[in-house]
């Protein structure tokens, strides 16, 4: 106990925020040490470099950073500042199914703009779940606690204080000591079903208390060990888990009941909630039933879960993948997974948090997409037919966020996989009548267009047909694509009275040029390789409609009304929401032209010019009126935790001065992740795995500024050996000799053993493995890379300019 004074002492000197940790403390003191008798955390051989599977922390990405520098003017009074809204649930690499920690109740209100289960600085638990719920599990069903002693209805769940000393989390589990009621819950999961294990103390009113939420369902108790539960209609019918779910424990119950919330009376008081002792039905807002056992100190309770489109499936999956319950089998075949996985990334040299923080998020990195069905599974089609899945079929890829670097780290590492996603996107293409989108652009055929580069095998011309749709059909996905036909850009309408910033309502008319600017690129690519030249033409001329948004007279894009006018006042430095532009200011969304960055450069006014503008975004200092709750993660007006300008910092590549990328790669790895006081913060949203990319590729030393296009621009690693293998078996190696926190400059270059003078590499040039050595320095070799004749491809031609 003295121990942990002294480690509560110091978290109290650290964190600055005394109030939830001294509670914590006070709690632990009445308590005393919970830890004895109950079951111990599974060891792990330790070394002097833990295995890649050891250094993975899911807690990574669960807080927010916290140095006022760095996060602006977020987030708004009354609410949470975003952090990366991952989750340390125990899961399969890519599952449907996790098992989680819920310190958040999203069923009353969420408060950090999406309905993510568990935010690292609250202090009390409320639950765990088991299943996939929703993109991100803030709402999966059912909601499961163990409680000692009494309880209260849902919402008022009985919240417990948590030891974050014993907090663990590891790929495929998890685990927690719940200090109110003394006991320790211990989490890990498969493909379909999901584990708890409870520790609990001695005590005659040991209970698990599980309920459906506040949409609510039905509930039944089917035996003495066996609780299921159908969520109702418009909640979990449409998660690949499916709406029901059987819960089966590992001893009979000696007691049990069943509740709902009470909806019928308005009003508050002792006694008006609807709880019955031996009642098996139940339905209704919150149904839930509660269990209860006798139990000695240190005494386990498992309880699995499995979930499906009706009650058998359900019981098929939790009899099929998990017929014994063996809790440490499980938990070690799905540390096996990800360890099979994190595997193929060696690396060697940086610093120990350095590398905690590659793997970890190298782990975030296969949180989407999700998969379905295994080949030969069941599942519901997008058309909600029940199919049988000829190939593992995944869930719809997020596209506006992780297609913009994950879909290109997957190509390196499972091109297999990625070719089942394209499968899966197709398929549900035929199935919807037009290709998925994602929230904002149409980037699906950057995955398309990305894996025939890179060599990938597939029907594109299939894949094509659903694309052009989406691309020429007014009434498919692409919002206001009439207007972009016909102008060659999108309006936006001025909100009444002209609000300043006016950035909560709109078409991000702007932003959404570009957008599909982009994507017409990608489109004018394919269309070339399938020999068609009328659409090839067609797109290439449409991709360059971002020159359409683009203002010489200040240098920035910028919206425009109906009538084709500059759109004032304009404040390029206000995070117009989704007026003009999307979640960013005009500084952010003016990078946003990947497939052409030596046009922008030449709308600029040439390489000179380009670098000056480019300096200036990231050193003016951010000094918005307006709020934007994504604009996190800040160097100057750069913004890291948000997708529009993430690439920016490569674009130097093309300019001729790569040193600069170099410069503020390395910076951005060190300052805007894991540099809160817990060590867990990231800028704003991952995304899905998005924002964790960023960090994987980068901190092997690259990036894909389009990944429609077989380029990786080169940055600055931070490991001395990235050795990664590829999906053909093949190794790529980057090495970077002199290498150190000061040597951050790339001074010259090999690959393959001969002198490489580019900023960028081709996937054409490693696909069959490769060896890249840089030899790294204090101070930038400007002369490197800087030629114009040595920068990435682009759609303009690149000219002779003064650097």
């Amino acid at each position: 106990m003295i121990s942990f004074l002294i480690r509560v002492r110091r978290r109290l000197a650290s964190t600055h925020k005394p109030s939830s940790v001294l509670l914590t403390l006070l709690a632990m003191a009445a308590l005393g040490n919970i830890g004895a008798g109950l079951a111990q955390n599974p060891t792990t051989p330790q070394s002097a470099t833990p295995q890649p599977v050891d250094a993975a922390n899911p807690l990574v990405g669960t807080a927010a950073l916290d140095q006022p520098s760095l996060i602006g003017n977020a987030p708004p009074p009354g609410e949470l500042l975003y952090s990366g809204m991952t989750s340390p649930a125990a899961a399969l690499p890519q599952s449907a199914t996790e098992t989680a920690p819920v310190n958040v109740n999203v069923d009353l209100s969420y408060p950090a703009g999406v309905a993510t289960p568990y935010y690292y600085a609250k202090p009390t638990m409320i639950g765990f779940t088991g299943g996939g719920g929703s993109t991100y599990g803030g709402r999966a069903g059912p909601m499961i606690m163990p409680v000692v002693g009494d309880w209260t209805v849902p919402p008022d769940y009985a919240q417990s204080y948590y030891d974050k000393a014993s907090e663990k989390a590891s790929p495929g589990y998890y685990s927690v000591d719940l200090a109110t009621f003394h006991t320790r819950v211990e989490l890990t999961a498969t493909q379909w079903t999901s584990l708890m294990r409870f520790t609990f103390p001695a005590s005659h009113q040991a209970n698990v208390i599980i309920n459906l939420r506040r949409p609510g369902g039905d509930v039944e108790v089917v035996d003495e060990r066996t609780v299921r539960g159908v969520a109702a209609a418009g909640h979990g019918h449409d998660d690949a888990d499916g709406p029901w779910f059987v819960a089966e424990f590992s001893r009979p119950f000696t007691r049990f009941g069943t509740f709902r919330a009470n909806r019928d009376n308005p009003g508050y008081g002792i006694g008006d909630q609807d709880v019955q002792a031996g009642r098996r039905n139940v339905s209704g807002s919150y149904a839930g039933a509660y269990v209860t056992f006798d139990t000695q100190a240190g005494e386990q309770v498992l309880v699995k879960i499995a979930h499906g489109h009706s009650a058998d499936e359900a019981e098929q999956r939790l009899r099929a993948e998990d017929p014994d319950g063996d809790f440490a089998r499980v938990q070690a075949q799905a540390r096996a997974a990800w360890a099979q996985l994190l595997d193929r990334v060696e690396v060697s040299g940086g610093t120990a948090r350095q590398r905690m923080l590659f793997y970890s998020t190298l782990y975030h990195s296969f949180a989407s997409p999700r998969l379905v069905a295994r080949k030969g599974e069941h599942f519901t089609d997008a058309a909600g037919q029940m199919q049988v899945a000829a190939y593992d079929r995944y869930g719809p890829v997020p596209f506006w966020d992780t297609g913009r670097n994950q879909i290109a780290l997957l190509m390196l590492l499972e091109p297999k996989v990625v070719q089942d996603i394209m499968h899966s996107e197709l398929d549900r293409a035929r199935e919807r009548g037009y290709m998925d989108t994602s929230f904002h652009g149409d980037h699906a055929v950057f995955l398309y267009d990305g894996a025939w580069q890179r060599g990938i095998p597939f029907d594109y011309a299939a894949a094509y047909t659903y694309l052009r749709k989406n691309a020429t059909d007014p009434n498919g996905p692409r919002g206001y694509l009439a207007e972009y036909i016909k102008n060659g850009w999108i309006a936006d309408i001025i909100p009444p009275g002209n609000p300043s910033p006016p950035y909560a309502g709109g078409k991000a008319g702007a932003a959404t040029t570009l957008e599909y600017a982009w994507d017409d690129h990608a489109l004018a690519d394919m269309a070339r390789r399938l020999g068609n030249t009328s659409d090839a033409q067609m797109f290439l001329q449409r991709a360059g409609n971002y020159r359409n948004v683009f203002d010489p007279s200040i240098g920035f894009v910028r919206g425009r009304t109906a009538d084709g006018k500059w759109i004032a006042p304009f404040d390029p430095g206000e995070p117009y929401y989704n007026f003009m532009m999307k979640e960013a200011s005009g500084w952010s969304t003016l990078w946003l032209v990947p497939h052409d960055v030596q046009g922008l450069i030449d709308l600029l006014g040439g390489r000179a010019a380009f670098n000056a503008k480019l300096d200036a975004f990231f050193s003016t200092p951010y000094q918005a009126k307006g709020v934007c709750r994504d604009c996190t993660g800040l160097i100057g007006q750069y913004v890291q935790g948000n997708q529009p300008d993430q690439q920016a910092a490569y674009l130097y590549a093309w300019s001729g001065q790569p040193w600069k990328t170099q410069a503020l790669t390395r910076r951005i790895l060190a300052d805007l992740y894991g540099s809160d006081a817990s060590g867990y913060g990231f800028p704003g949203m991952d995304d899905q795995g998005s924002t964790s990319s960023w960090y994987v590729l980068s901190a092997m030393g690259f990036y894909p500024v389009d990944p429609s296009t077989p380029d990786y621009i080169l940055g600055s690693p931070i490991f001395d050996r990235v050795r990664l293998q590829l999906g053909n078996g093949k190794v790529l190696e980057i090495v970077a000799r002199n290498n150190s926190a000061r040597n951050i400059y790339i001074q010259s270059a090999t690959l393959n053993g001969k002198p490489w003078t580019k900023p960028w590499f081709s996937h054409a040039d490693i696909a069959n493995g490769a060896s890249l050595v840089l030899t790294m320095g204090p101070e930038p070799n400007k002369a490197w890379g800087a030629a114009v004749s040595d920068a990435p491809p682009s759609m303009s031609p690149a000219k002779n300019q003064a650097r």
